[in-house]
């Protein structure tokens, strides 16, 4: 692409697109060349910019300058800053490049308002049963939102909703006339968030007071004790080591895993206890027990399942050892929460 690039823009330079009876070098990539509108003016930008900023070449073709970035590229590059805002889009997503261009080159207006738009019904779609490649399957994919940056800390957020949704938006919004008079769907939405947000630190163990004495617990209960001390040695990232070096990393559907499982004896401390995300929870689970035991309970994401206990035959108890640094260690009995 690089390349291309640079013969593109030395093409751009001598306008050799006239002689080619273009009236334009867009003109030439989507009419000549075939290229959708997006994809031309892409190119058409890039190749202006490396013509102005020979500095682009080098990080085009390392792959550290995405040619999706180079819109926002262009809204804020100087010759005299060049220096210091191009590397800041280095290894960036378009989202993220965004927001790296309205950080430096605020919108000049901002306006405040709450437009809900009707569409109309998709037309229906049978689904198409696809064959299963992997023993782990992702949750159903879901409309994603768009984020619009406006300033360093305003975003303008579209998304598609149910009407479900908005009636249930609309009585929040007047069950809060009391305690927040006036209030934009906004602040109704973000005072629901407080209270989620506060329920699923509740279920890590995350409490203002916590209690100098642990209530007793039933064997293997993993307690808000332990939980909070895993959740916080973890940084909240499942911990599944690479074998590149590393952990996974994914703050995406966390579980605590027993190093050692509870159904072999493993108990459920803070040394045997560790954070990882679903996929890695039953990965571990099948390097374990196998396929056969545990296809038994994550065949489908569609069906709720019961959670796999033990197997008729008796484990011999195994002493938690510590893990290995390169190997990972034995799992937990089920898919979920263990």
């Amino acid at each position: 692409m690089a390349d291309f690039l640079v013969a593109l823009a030395e093409f751009d330079r001598q306008r050799l697109w006239v002689q080619l009876g273009h009236a334009s070098l867009f003109d030439f990539l989507h009419r000549e060349l075939g290229l959708s509108r997006g994809a031309a003016h892409y190119r058409k930008v890039a190749a202006q910019l490396v013509q102005k900023y020979p500095e682009m070449v080098e990080p085009l073709r390392e792959g550290k300058l995405c040619i999706t970035v180079v819109l926002e590229v262009a809204r804020v590059i100087t010759p005299e800053n060049s220096a210091i805002v191009l590397p800041r889009f280095f290894l960036r997503s378009k989202q993220e490049a965004k927001a790296i261009a309205v950080g430096i080159c605020p919108a000049a207006v901002i306006p405040r308002r709450e437009v809900v738009t009707e569409v109309s019904r998709p037309p229906l779609v049978q689904p198409v049963e696809l064959a299963a490649t992997h023993h782990f399957q992702g949750a159903a994919p879901t409309a994603p939102m768009q984020l619009e940056p406006l300033t360093p800390n305003l975003q303008r957020l579209h998304m598609t909703v149910s009407k479900q949704f908005i009636d249930k938006l609309d009585a929040a919004r007047k069950g809060q006339g009391h305690a927040q008079p006036g209030a934009s769907a906004e602040k109704v939405i973000e005072a629901a968030l407080d209270l989620l947000l506060a329920q699923q630190a509740k279920r890590r163990g995350e409490v203002k007071q916590p209690r100098i004495r642990p209530r007793p617990s039933k064997t293997g209960h993993v307690t808000a004790a332990v939980k909070r001390a895993v959740w916080s040695r973890d940084d909240g990232k499942c911990t599944w080591p690479l074998d590149s070096g590393g952990i996974c990393g994914s703050t995406l559907r966390l579980e605590i895993d027993h190093v050692v499982p509870r159904g072999r004896g493993g108990p459920s401390t803070i040394d045997n206890c560790r954070l990882t995300c679903a996929m890695h929870n039953q990965l571990a689970a099948r390097q374990v027990y196998g396929d056969d035991w545990m296809d038994q309970f994550t065949g489908s994401v569609q069906v709720k399942v019961p959670v796999a206990r033990e197997p008729a035959a008796a484990w011999i108890f195994l002493q938690l050892t510590g893990p290995s640094p390169r190997a990972p260690p034995a799992a937990c009995v089920a898919p979920g929460p263990s």
